[in-house]
């Protein structure tokens, strides 16, 4: 069993009152604290974080592998820029109405073996959704929909494992890791499916990747993820943290106003994010069309080098983004408490007149219109870990997985749950039914991602007024009856924390 002492023994070495964590045989340097706190070995700790990022990849993979063969999508089931947008926001509902009740269950059980469930369950039914006819459009919505299961299992589980295996700066550079995976998955759906497409000839083989990949998911779980002790490793350990009811901890985050601002500001970026990983790929096809550049779509495989290029360009920003946005906010740490919602901010706010620029620019030059992507995209992808870390510190460890949830639930019902198919309405601005209309009215849809991205920059200005009052109670926030209790030792009273009596 795991030494008393070490189990106690805070994690900050100058408030240690107790003694030492008691020699394992080494000299036990911090590192070995930390190991003790959270029950996980520090080598065992990164392979956990290596992991937890490749079946983050494979979520979001899997995700926009549809977005990939959207068109072909369209031509085989012959339906309108209404319903294809349907795909998305299906998946995206029961995805959000299903985070809920794995936050409380993640709070609650064995984190592990829910996850381990979830990613069976999303494998197998992604490979069934790849076995559907022509007269079955409502099968593969039902499927889209039950992927979100799986995937609701695990985003709102994950990021609390690495937090409990991490602290401070190691913790914002783990999730920053984990957070790679989103861009990088999602650049891998758009050129895995379209890939996949082009050389089998058809798109069902496109969503017969991602199974296969996720059985091993499972498999990797289960043999070398462990499960760390909640909250221990910021001297926080999980006897003296009281669970409070589900309606509590959802009161306790409304008066979180640095949580609701901030999730606010990240449901504007998952509205434009949304909008453009799935509509992004027909834009540009249809801005060639429109040109002249291309061909028509008249018959499956259609022309998905859009996808490829717009899934380059995913990966590419994303990492830029994701890792500007972290050392931005490492950097501007040193020189005020609110650097976080300020880079956030700046993000969205640069973000939008890039995104403007390239969706006016498309009927003009296809080269300005990516280069202007990218840049949009870059200062998008800066809010991601960042935006993970904020929530992390601003709740205490025992609501974050709810707290997860609620972001989850929130972003996505007012952001992609909705955007793609709003965007979809385009349709209606149609005045006739030529090449022309069909880009221009997806142009004028589109616009509307610029104006959500201001708003959100606001969102996060709000957040920085607020976030050093919500971080200071977070971190001290010890119920009232763990007052240190006085236990003669020796003939001295020493005061060991109520944790290490209850043990």
């Amino acid at each position: 069993g795991a030494d008393v002492s070490a189990d106690t023994t805070p994690f900050f070495s100058d408030d240690n009152e107790g003694e030492g964590p008691t020699d394992n045989g080494v000299g036990s340097p911090q590192p070995e604290e930390e190991e003790s706190a959270s029950g996980v070995s520090d080598r065992r700790a990164k392979v956990t974080v290596i992991v937890l990022c490749y079946i983050n990849l494979l979520n979001y993979m899997d995700r926009f592998t549809v977005a990939g063969v959207l068109p072909d999508i369209e031509q085989f089931f012959s339906i309108s820029d209404g319903k294809s947008g349907l795909l998305q926001t299906v998946f995206i509902c029961s995805y959000m109405f299903l985070a809920p009740l794995f936050g409380y269950l993640g709070d609650r059980c064995n984190r592990k073996s829910i996850m381990c469930v979830g990613i069976f369950f999303w494998s197998l039914v992604t490979l069934a959704s790849s076995f559907i006819g022509k007269e079955h459009f409502w099968a593969l919505l039902l499927t889209r929909g039950l992927v979100g299961v799986g995937e609701a299992s695990y985003s709102t589980i994950a990021p609390t494992i690495i937090a409990d295996l991490f602290v401070k700066e190691t913790r914002t550079n783990m999730l920053s890791i984990f957070y790679f995976a989103i861009p990088v998955g999602s650049g891998l759906g758009y050129i895995v499916g379209s890939k996949v497409n082009d050389v089998a000839g058809d798109w069902h083989w496109a969503l017969r990747v991602t199974p296969g990949l996720g059985l091993l998911a499972v498999i990797l779980l289960f043999f070398v993820v462990q499960e760390p002790k909640r909250g221990a490793i910021e001297a926080l350990p999980e006897h003296t943290l009281h669970r409070t009811s589900w309606m509590t901890d959802i009161k306790a985050l409304c008066r979180n106003p640095s949580f609701i601002l901030s999730t606010f500001g990240f449901t504007t970026v998952a509205f434009v994010t949304g909008s453009l990983a799935l509509w992004a790929p027909a834009f540009l096809f249809r801005a060639g069309v429109f040109t002249g550049e291309k061909q028509p779509c008249l018959k499956v495989p259609c022309d998905n080098s859009d996808s490829v290029i717009f899934g380059i360009i995913t990966v590419v920003t994303g990492i830029l983004g994701v890792a500007s946005g972290v050392q931005a906010s490492k950097k501007l740490r040193t020189r005020t408490p609110r650097a976080d919602p300020l880079v956030c901010a700046a993000g969205l706010l640069l973000a939008a007149p890039f995104l403007y620029l390239s969706i006016m620019f498309a009927q003009a030059s296809t080269v300005a219109t990516y280069v202007f992507i990218f840049l949009g995209e870059t200062f998008l992808s800066m809010n991601w870990a960042v935006v993970a870390d904020m929530l992390l510190y601003v709740v205490i460890p025992t609501r974050r997985s709810t707290a997860e949830a609620f972001q989850i639930v929130l972003s996505h019902l007012l952001g992609d749950a909705i955007s793609p198919y709003l965007i979809g309405v385009s349709d209606s601005i149609k005045k006739s039914d030529s090449y022309m209309w069909e880009f221009r009215s997806l142009q004028m849809s589109l616009l509307l991602c610029s104006f959500v991205a201001v708003g959100g920059g606001a969102f996060f200005l709000a957040t920085a007024l607020f976030i050093e009052q919500d971080r200071h109670l977070a971190e001290n926030c010890v119920p009232s009856d763990d007052a240190p209790i006085i236990v003669p030792k020796r003939g001295r009273s020493t005061k060991v924390p109520v944790s290490s009596v209850l043990i």
